[in-house]
């Protein structure tokens, strides 16, 4: 598993609900369990930095990392889909973007491609992308970020034939292949789940096991935010198994929560404040994803 993406699931699952912040003698400390050298958590803390998803702060002669606004935005946005079992009601109407970038900032229409793949956008054309979720407010975001006003149209309408919207989703995704993903992580986590919980329940499961277990499991869920637009009922296709990949997930991760924060706290109080953001959160509160 990457480490820096590793880095990203640690701050959406349990740091943001402390504070944002960690020292990172504490990250590595986590990151061990995983098998992460010093060096690589620190390469990748640095290169986060860079890249704007978190900030350094010197104490003493103590380094602390938290997250910045982009960062913690981003990640409350991914853990509000993670965690949502059941898609909105379709309103009955398409939204598309259009847009004609030039080549010269092609860099640019690369990373619009990729935050609206994220976002749920699926592609008709190369340049020309649908969702039939509310996405108004993400495209503004995306269009004032890379300040693309010029170079792009964005319309809410409703289809009008000739063909059915079934045909829209199926030339915009393939939720075969998607669908195929989600059972492979049924057949796999099923079995992982019955081992785990009869293990837990004797005693046989160390803290810091279960830590790494919930660490996997959201590592390897979150994976479905890249490829599942999370379409409405109404346009999903008979035998979809998002659902009960959402509940198997859901169970799974409240099985483990427990003894994995107990861990997550004994080694974030060595060199932190041990005090959280919300004192409402809990281990079953959401987690997190991001690319």
């Amino acid at each position: 598993m990457n480490t820096r993406s590793m880095i990203f699931t640690l701050y959406g699952d349990y740091i943001r609900h402390y504070g944002n912040k960690i020292w990172i003698g504490s990250l590595i400390r986590l990151l061990n369990e995983f098998g992460h050298n010093d060096q690589a958590v620190r390469a990748a803390i640095s290169r986060m930095n860079k890249q704007g998803w978190v900030q350094a702060e010197k104490k003493g002669n103590k380094s602390f990392y938290f997250l910045t606004d982009r960062g913690s935005k981003r990640m409350e946005e991914a853990a509000n889909r993670i965690f949502k079992m059941k898609p909105e009601q379709w309103d009955g109407k398409w939204r598309m973007l259009l847009y004609t970038i030039p080549e010269e900032i092609r860099n640019i229409r690369d990373e619009l491609r990729k935050e609206l793949v994220w976002s749920g956008f699926g592609s008709m054309s190369n340049s020309c992308w649908i969702s039939p979720n509310k996405l108004e407010k993400q495209v503004k975001l995306l269009i004032e970020k890379y300040e693309i006003e010029e170079y792009v149209d964005f319309f809410v309408a409703a289809y009008d034939g000739p063909h059915t919207s079934s045909r829209l989703i199926n030339k915009s995704w393939n939720l075969e292949e998607i669908n195929q993903k989600y059972g492979q992580f049924i057949t796999e986590y099923s079995q992982k789940y019955i081992i785990d919980k009869g293990k837990i329940q004797k005693g046989s499961m160390s803290d810091a096991e279960c830590f790494v277990e919930r660490t996997k499991l959201v590592h390897e869920y979150r994976k479905f935010l890249f490829v599942d637009p999370g379409l409405p009922d109404e346009l999903l296709p008979e035998q979809w198994l998002g659902e009960h990949a959402a509940s198997l997930f859901s169970e799974y991760y409240k099985e483990l929560a427990e003894p994995a924060l107990r861990f997550f706290e004994s080694v974030f109080k060595e060199g932190n404040e041990l005090t959280r953001k919300n004192e409402s959160y809990d281990a079953l509160d959401h987690p997190f994803i991001i690319n």
